[in-house]
C-alpha cells in the first residue's frame, strides 16, 4: 500500500512540475536568447480578440510587417508583398511559418476591424496573425524592428516599409526593405529557417 501511495505521489509531483514548466518561457526547453523578441513582456490582442504574448508564437518562423488598415498608400503594397511571400513558400514548410501583421494604429484597428481586414484580403487562414496593443507597446516593438512611424494626419501615418523574418527562437534573421522589391532572398531565408524545424 505504501509503495502505491509513494508511486502516486511521484506521479502527482512530476505532473505538477510539468504544469509549472508550461508557464515558463522555456516551452521548447531552450532558454530565450538576449536577442529574442520573446523577452518583450508586452501583451497583444489578435484578430479573434484573444490576448497573447509574443512568446506564444515561439517555435515558428515569423514574417512580420507593421501596417495600419486605413492606409491607402504603402500598406496595400506591403500586404501584397506578404501575400506574394506566402504564395511562394514551399508547401512542406508552411506549417512552420506564421505571417504576422502588427498595427501601428491600435485606436482604429480594433480586433473586429483586423478580422474584417483579414477576410477582405483573403488572409484569414491559420497562418495569418494580426496584432494590436497599446501605443507604448507598439512603439517599443517598432523600435525592435527598426520601423519608424509618425502620425501626419488624423487617419494617416508615415512609416518605414520593412518586412522582418525571425527564426523560431524569435531572433531577427533577415529584413526586406522597400515596396514591391524582389522577395526572393526573403523567401530563401524563411525557407532555410523553417526547414530546420522539419
Amino acid at each position: 500500500m505504501k509503495k502505491i501511495a509513494l508511486g502516486l505521489l511521484v506521479i502527482l509531483l512530476s505532473l505538477q512540475s510539468c504544469n509549472s514548466r508550461k508557464n515558463t518561457p522555456n516551452t521548447v526547453n531552450k532558454p530565450i536568447s538576449d536577442l529574442s523578441i520573446y523577452n518583450l513582456p508586452s501583451k497583444w490582442t489578435n484578430q479573434n480578440g484573444e490576448n497573447i504574448e509574443m512568446k506564444e508564437l515561439k517555435g515558428k518562423v515569423l514574417v512580420m510587417v507593421m501596417i495600419y488598415t486605413s492606409c491607402k498608400a504603402a500598406c496595400p503594397r506591403l500586404v501584397a508583398d506578404m501575400r506574394n511571400i506566402e504564395e511562394h513558400l514551399p508547401e512542406n514548410i508552411k506549417n512552420n511559418v506564421k505571417l504576422v501583421l502588427v498595427s501601428i494604429d491600435p485606436v482604429v484597428d480594433t480586433p473586429k476591424r483586423l478580422k474584417s481586414f483579414a477576410i477582405e484580403n483573403k488572409m484569414d487562414s491559420e497562418q495569418w496573425v494580426f496584432l494590436r496593443s497599446t501605443e507604448e507597446n507598439t512603439r517599443e516593438f517598432a523600435a525592435v524592428l527598426a520601423v519608424n512611424y509618425k502620425k501626419i494626419a488624423p487617419l494617416e501615418f508615415s512609416h518605414s516599409n520593412i518586412i522582418s523574418v525571425f527564426n523560431s527562437e524569435g531572433e531577427l534573421a533577415y529584413q526586406q526593405e522597400g515596396l514591391g522589391v524582389s522577395s526572393d532572398q526573403t523567401i530563401k531565408k524563411i525557407t532555410e529557417e523553417a526547414q530546420k524545424l522539419n
